[in-house]
């Protein structure tokens, strides 16, 4: 069954909400490809989807260390952890298991669990430092993010 989107995995933070539709759409390709049982597909939604996901840890990451956000080590270390099972998932995929079915099942509890706990844990922290402040400090106070400077913000 596919993940449908719906308001209570918004964070507020567009990117981030952005970047978690992105990875509702990898599961929602991977399930369309292991119905119609095109093994070539699912290999590759896999190994994209594994690929964008670990890229987006990282930006939430960094987003988090900049935030100045209490458990940034142990929310890295649930990240690091998923990161771990689905490569034994794409290991097994590789010698020639049939892991479609169980692996979509996978990504789309763990997501939908983690946006709903893990990643609203950090929200309000990450979206108080990417306010603009009331008082603009002197240049040669002031430390400019490298989000900030990406976005231009």
């Amino acid at each position: 069954m596919p993940i449908t989107w719906s308001a209570d995995l918004d964070t507020g933070i567009p990117i981030i909400d952005q970047q978690h539709r992105r990875i509702v759409d990898f599961i929602n390709n991977l399930e369309v490809a292991k119905n119609a049982n095109d093994k070539d597909g699912v290999k590759q939604i896999v190994y994209d989807c594994v690929d964008y996901t670990l890229s987006h840890f990282a930006f939430e990451e960094s987003l988090q260390e900049e935030a100045g956000y209490a458990y940034c080590k142990p929310h890295k270390k649930v990240h690091e952890l998923f990161a771990r099972k689905v490569s034994e998932y794409q290991e097994r995929m590789d010698l020639g298991d049939d892991v479609a079915e169980e692996l979509h099942a996978t990504l789309a509890r763990w997501l939908v669990n983690h946006i709903k706990r893990d990643d609203a844990d950090y929200v309000q922290t990450v979206r108080a430092s990417m306010m603009p402040a009331t008082h603009t400090p002197p240049p040669e106070k002031q430390k400019t993010s490298w989000f900030r400077r990406l976005f231009g913000s």
